[in-house]
């Protein structure tokens, strides 16, 4: 039994890695990710979001389309005059389909709080009390995941400067984790390949708290 078990494991290892190295993958998300760059209003936000979600049909075991067309669809409720709350709901439920593909995820869960933030922020004094502490508790979740994500950190510096700001303390704690964040930016920008696809977001959210501490 337990030879069963250690061969299926190294089974399901080896479909999730020829998949991943995949060509046909790998060069239909590079152009997915190349398009996002180029993004200037609505339509064309919908037209990369369903370019990932196609991807993600013809890749029932791969989370980064699910989770880019999620992390799209944040950023369009933040970008453009859309039904936001409607946007950012989708979002959450693309990144539940990413979760249950790769569950404990560090980046999976930092978006999922992120999507958070983006509720919050579209009626702050109705929701803040309840979702600003699940808010972080993912990103806490996720810099635990994975301590040299940056986005984690990032996201979480924002929320520490929010509170911060609201509550009339000091910035100190968002100013910390903001420049810690920047040097994990520094380590990621390392790594990236013509072929890299995992996220490299957020670096400008990252810089946007850093402006604020002395």
């Amino acid at each position: 039994m337990k030879k069963y078990i250690l061969t299926l494991a190294f089974s399901l290892v080896w479909i999730a890695f020829a998949q991943a190295s995949d060509p046909a993958f790998i060069a239909a998300m590079q152009k997915q990710l190349k398009a996002k760059k180029t993004i200037a209003n609505y339509e064309q936000s919908q037209e990369v979001t369903n370019g990932f979600l196609r991807i993600a049909d013809a890749s029932d075991s791969e989370w980064l389309p699910f989770y880019y067309a999620a992390l799209l669809k944040t950023e369009a409720a933040f970008r453009f005059d859309i039904e936001k709350d409607k946007s950012l709901d989708e979002a959450l439920e693309l990144v539940k389909k990413a979760d249950k593909i790769a569950p404990g995820n560090s980046e999976i869960t930092a978006l999922n709080g992120y999507i958070l933030m983006g509720k919050i922020s579209l009626d702050p004094a109705g929701r803040g009390q309840s979702m600003s502490p699940q808010a972080m508790q993912l990103f806490g979740k996720a810099i635990n995941l994975d301590r040299e994500n940056p986005r984690a950190v990032s996201l979480m510096s924002q929320m520490e400067l929010g509170m911060a700001e609201f509550f009339g303390t000091g910035p100190e704690k968002a100013c910390g984790m903001a420049r810690m964040s920047l040097d994990l930016y520094k380590k990621e920008e390392a790594k990236i390949t013509d072929e890299y696809l995992l996220p490299i977001w957020g670096k400008m959210q990252a810089d946007q708290v850093a402006s604020k501490c002395n």
